[in-house]
């Protein structure tokens, strides 16, 4: 669970001189590592706590990189794709496993809706795991760099929000909360 976060002295004293917004980066970096270890720990989590954390960080995620501004550096900067396809599969699979026949859920908060009755299918694995590759590749920027990439980063990650994975993260709340305090 704490590979996702670097406890290292090092690296943790580069930031404990850096201006506050560096530090605000640095707790949303560890904040999407907490997010990443729940999910690659998913199979060996009973469902209930699953969930329960997951009701608590995904809302946490969306205020934070909801109210924190990108840091204005190189538009032209991308996240490096260091999550494998295989690796994005295994993750996606043991929450699917995890959560059986809750999985799937209707969407009905879709942009082809507006032509159709019928609501379309949607895992929250897949979800999950779609925010999942993002926040790693996030993190893993971060790690690899030495948090010389920090700001760079975060404004990639944070677009990447904006035009992805925060409609994405509000369509998988629902289907969590129906989970937790349904049926």
């Amino acid at each position: 669970m704490n590979d996702f976060i670097d406890n290292s002295e090092d690296f943790n004293e580069d930031f404990a001189a850096q201006p506050a917004d560096t530090t605000h980066l640095m707790h949303i970096v560890a904040l999407a590592g907490e997010y990443c270890a729940v999910l690659a720990d998913a199979p060996s989590m009973e469902k209930e706590n699953f969930v329960a954390a997951m009701l608590r960080l995904l809302p946490s995620l969306y205020l934070e990189f909801g109210s924190t501004e990108p840091q204005g550096n190189d538009p032209s900067f991308f996240l490096t794709q260091y999550l494998e396809e295989d690796d994005y599969m295994s993750v996606s699979r043991g929450i699917a496993a995890l959560l059986g026949e809750d999985d799937s859920y209707l969407e009905t908060i879709e942009e082809d809706m507006k032509y159709s009755d019928t609501p379309i299918g949607a895992s929250v694995s897949e979800g999950l795991t779609d925010i999942y590759q993002d926040l790693f590749n996030f993190i893993t920027e971060v790690r690899e760099s030495e948090g010389l990439q920090l700001a760079e980063a975060y404004d990639a990650c944070h677009e990447n929000f904006v035009m992805y994975w925060s409609a994405t993260l509000c369509s998988v709340l629902r289907p969590l909360n129906n989970i937790r305090y349904g049926k």
